[in-house]
């Protein structure tokens, strides 16, 4: 008896989306645009996001044709699997994140494990990442860095934390780089130019592709000096003392 081969399996494409309102083809590669138009089946952060994005780089997709699954902090971890259940039977899957670059600060990452115990082939696509574009902006240590995510909200927590990750810094020669919520950014701010040594170098990265793009390294002692505006606006924080 002859056997047949099995059906290939098919690919989880991971899809990087704009961080902002900019023209998508500007700032992505066209190779997103055709995976798009050949992709029905998707997994995202969150739905509306998703279909604005695709509706703008594939204007004549049918959005009716559209299978969406989201995965985000709300959640079931237990119902992931079945979302991936079409690359088992041969049709391949786009992951999208709000913003950038999926499973980097994104919930995504959970799918990607699912989908490499499941032996589904992933295939990333090249697509901004802030926080890569903020490190490689810097002119701090690209050769040693750590992101750290959120800091913590309580005060005295996030004193602490960014003592220790200015300690770190010196101690192994090692960019930190974290985030905050946008509507928190100048406290965030604040709190930097009060804890931080004078001779720290801060890079604030904030607005990463959009014309209103800011991006500066300076001393914690010349930062006290400047007056700026993040309140809602994207921000990549990056500390290195020397």
């Amino acid at each position: 008896m002859e056997l047949k081969p099995l059906d290939p399996k098919g690919k989880l494409y991971l899809i990087p989306t704009r961080l902002g309102d900019d023209v998508p083809l500007e700032v992505l590669p066209i190779s997103i645009k055709k995976v798009l138009e050949q992709v029905n089946h998707y997994i995202v952060e969150n739905e509306k996001p998703a279909r604005r994005f695709i509706k703008k780089v594939s204007p004549s997709k049918s959005q009716r044709s559209l299978v969406i699954h989201t995965v985000n902090k709300y959640t079931d971890t237990s119902e992931i699997p079945s979302y991936l259940t079409p690359c088992l039977n041969g049709e391949s899957i786009g992951l999208l994140s709000d913003a950038g670059c999926p499973g980097i600060a994104d919930p995504g990452a959970e799918v990607v494990k699912i989908a490499h115990e499941k032996g589904i082939p992933v295939t990333p696509l090249v697509g901004p990442s802030s926080i890569l574009l903020a490190m490689m902006s810097s002119g701090m240590n690209g050769q040693n860095f750590t992101f750290n995510g959120y800091l913590p909200i309580d005060k005295n927590e996030r004193k602490s934390t960014i003592k220790h990750l200015e300690k770190i810094s010196l101690e192994r020669n090692q960019s930190q780089i974290f985030i905050e919520t946008p509507y928190r950014n100048d406290k965030m701010f604040a709190d930097l130019t009060s804890i931080l040594h004078p001779n720290t170098r801060l890079c604030i990265a904030c607005d990463i592709t959009l014309t209103t793009e800011f991006i500066a390294t300076k001393t914690i002692e010349e930062w006290k000096k400047e007056e700026i505006d993040l309140h809602k606006r994207p921000t990549i924080y990056i500390i290195q003392r020397e």
